[in-house]
């Protein structure tokens, strides 16, 4: 069997579950309480509107709303195979665990990137709403948009493959969960030590608070610098997900 036929039988697993509605509602709720607080402030001659309201939404989403809609993922995603011993089953069949495993991720990577299309989507429709009911007249910086939301979706990563990492190696979905959860509240206090470089669920959160710091202080020099953060994030982002790989279903095989 072919991966590209692995990955399309794990998207058949989970056609029926719940997680594309699950993936509307952070973005729902943090683009509409904080383009909503914010839009208040506005006057018909205010500038930087559109900065304002994407640190406005996306702080408190990269810090923590994105990091618990994708712990959520990640379970839901695991909880195909381990209900009805599903993973016993599974591994009876002719089928490498190694690309099962993969192919999972690759699964859970393709919801982080649907959940960053409708966060993009919500926030340019209540952004185009409340600029449009307080007569500012300011440009929708497209491109503008697409930079910082890619850039939250490819320092996720890292992240991401932390979270799937530890619901591989913990069976039992409250402890994978309370684990991870553990991890991301601290998210924030750690941004702000230069142990950040080796957190990476604080990642998404430290870029926003990055374009945060350039947006206040006016500053043309970029706040967030990819050396040393990029080779520090590939390191942790193939050690992690090579360990969910060989580890994804290794009991159920002795």
């Amino acid at each position: 069997m072919s991966f590209l036929e692995l990955l399309k039988i794990e998207f058949m697993k989970v056609k029926r579950s719940k997680i594309v509605p699950l993936i509307f509602v952070a973005p729902l709720l943090v683009v509409a309480s904080g383009i909503a607080n914010l839009s208040s402030y506005f006057t018909p001659e205010y500038t930087n509107a559109w900065p304002a309201m994407f640190i406005q939404s996306a702080l408190v989403y990269a810090y923590y709303l994105l990091p618990l809609s994708m712990i959520v993922v990640c379970v839901m995603i695991a909880g195909r195979e381990t209900q009805n011993n599903g993973v016993l089953k599974m591994l009876a069949l002719p089928v490498s665990r190694y690309a099962l495993s993969l192919a999972k991720f690759c699964v859970l990577i393709f919801y982080l990137f649907m959940e960053m299309v409708v966060f993009l989507a919500v926030f340019v429709i209540a952004g185009l709403i409340a600029t449009g009911a307080m007569g500012i007249t300011e440009t929708l910086p497209v491109l503008y948009l697409l930079k910082w939301c890619i850039g939250l979706f490819l320092t996720m990563l890292p992240s991401v493959a932390m979270m799937w990492a530890i619901t591989v190696l913990f069976e039992k979905p409250l402890l994978s969960v309370g684990l991870n959860l553990l991890l991301v509240i601290p998210g924030v206090l750690v941004a702000n030590t230069p142990l950040w470089i080796a957190y990476p669920y604080c990642y998404s959160g430290y870029l926003v608070s990055c374009f945060l710091h350039e947006f206040t202080t006016a500053s043309s020099d970029p706040a967030f610098s990819l050396i040393p953060f990029l080779p520090c994030a590939v390191l942790v982002f193939v050690l992690v997900l090579t360990l969910a790989v060989t580890q994804f279903g290794k009991k159920e095989m002795r």
